[in-house]
C-alpha cells in the first residue's frame, strides 16, 4: 500500500510541475498582450481566465500558438487529476 501513496505523491508532483508551465506560460502570454500587460508595478494574480478564453489576448500567431500550448497543458492537468482520482478510487475499492 505504501508503493500506491508513494506513486501518487510522484504523480502529484509531475502534474504540478506541468501546471507551474502553464501560468509561466500564461505570464509570457500577457506580456505579449498590450491589453493584459500589468503596468502597475506591483505584482499580481496571472490572467489566466482571460488567456484560456483568448479575452485580450494578441492575435499574433507567436502568442496564439503559445495560447494553445498552454491550454494544452492545462488539459493534461485535467486529465491527471482524472486519472489519479479513478487510479485512488479503484485503490480503495480493491483493499
Amino acid at each position: 500500500m505504501t508503493g500506491v501513496y508513494l506513486l501518487a505523491g510522484v504523480w502529484a508532483l509531475a502534474i504540478l510541475a506541468v501546471f507551474i508551465q502553464a501560468f509561466r506560460l500564461s505570464y509570457r502570454i500577457e506580456e505579449r498582450s498590450p491589453d493584459l500587460t500589468n503596468r502597475s508595478g506591483f505584482p499580481r494574480k496571472a490572467m489566466m481566465f482571460h488567456t484560456v478564453t483568448n479575452m485580450k489576448v494578441a492575435r499574433d500567431a507567436e502568442t496564439q500558438g503559445m495560447r494553445r500550448r498552454m491550454n494544452g497543458l492545462l488539459l493534461i492537468v485535467l486529465a491527471g487529476f482524472a486519472i489519479m482520482g479513478a487510479g485512488l478510487h479503484l485503490v480503495r475499492a480493491g483493499g
